[in-house]
């Protein structure tokens, strides 16, 4: 039977029974990811379904459960700022600038992978689609675990899930430890009056050295193309990385398919649900 554990009250509770009720929900999860298993958990913008980064198995798991093949890699969620230069490399000062003002927050950057890094998260062709969320419960567990590979926790195709009872009914026993964190999304719903499908926004900053020095945004999300060229300024390309494909991409699925646009390829399913992210 599916098991959905309360984390809405954190470890910060002034209730022992509360706070020591939420280090075991987490010690579960954590469990679960240590044996390559599945776990939901809340984020800030979209609940995520997520998997050991660095276990194949686990990831084809999560790819097999959302019915998505190794062509739609998943993001990779980090507890901090500091993975960025663990599992990146050259990493242009742009990109440095957005995760300052955005990190934790709605904005997942796709740089250029470590090539020294074991892992296969699927077609990434080098590259890796990262975040840092503004979710306690989703950080508690990433200070646990380290970096975990997480798309949002739906069948593809279908609606990304705000709440843990909405994932369960989607993923069911595919999954063994559902986190409930309350209602995902509302923090940018209030402040930013967010009337979009609430997904991270993903900025491609793969081909940053061989473009031209551009970054380009591959999918719409809670923060806007303003406030992300409020911090760039030029350096936002104004105009799609590819002809004939456009240079925001808004669908119905939340996680990029991680793929750095080249002259031969169009930008495919930049969303795997309505960042984590995702």
């Amino acid at each position: 039977m599916t098991r959905i554990y309360d984390c809405t009250s954190d470890s910060h509770a002034s209730d022992t029974n509360t706070s020591e009720n939420y280090q075991a929900h987490i010690a579960l999860a954590r469990t679960a990811i240590g044996r390559g298993a599945l776990v939901v958990i809340p984020t800030d913008t979209v609940y995520g379904v997520a998997a050991d980064a660095f276990n194949p198995e686990a990831v084809q798991l999560l790819l097999d459960a959302k019915g998505r093949s190794r062509q739609s890699p998943p993001p990779v969620l980090i507890p901090g700022l500091a993975a960025l230069d663990a599992l990146a490399v050259d990493v242009p000062q742009p990109v440095r600038d957005l995760v300052a003002a955005f990190w934790p927050g709605g904005l997942t950057v796709i740089v250029n992978a470590q090539p020294s890094l074991v892992w296969d998260l699927g077609e990434t062709r080098g590259t890796v689609a990262l975040r840092m969320p503004s979710n306690q419960v989703a950080l508690d567990l990433l200070a646990q675990t380290g970096p975990l590979a997480v798309s949002s926790a739906n069948l593809s195709g279908m609606a990304a899930t705000v709440d843990a009872q909405s994932a369960a009914a989607a993923l069911g026993e595919s999954v063994d430890v559902y986190l409930d964190g309350g209602t995902a999304g509302s923090t940018y719903e209030s402040v930013f009056s967010q009337t979009s499908d609430g997904a991270s926004t993903i900025v491609d900053a793969a081909g940053f050295e061989v473009n031209g020095g551009f970054l380009h945004i591959v999918r719409s999300g809670v923060i806007s193309r303003e406030a992300i060229a409020a911090v760039v300024g030029d350096v936002l390309a104004a105009v799609p990385p590819i002809p004939g494909t456009p240079a925001e991409v808004t669908e119905t699925d939340a996680a990029p398919s991680i793929v750095a646009p080249s002259q031969n390829d169009s930008t495919e399913d930049a969303h795997d649900g309505t960042e984590a992210s995702r």
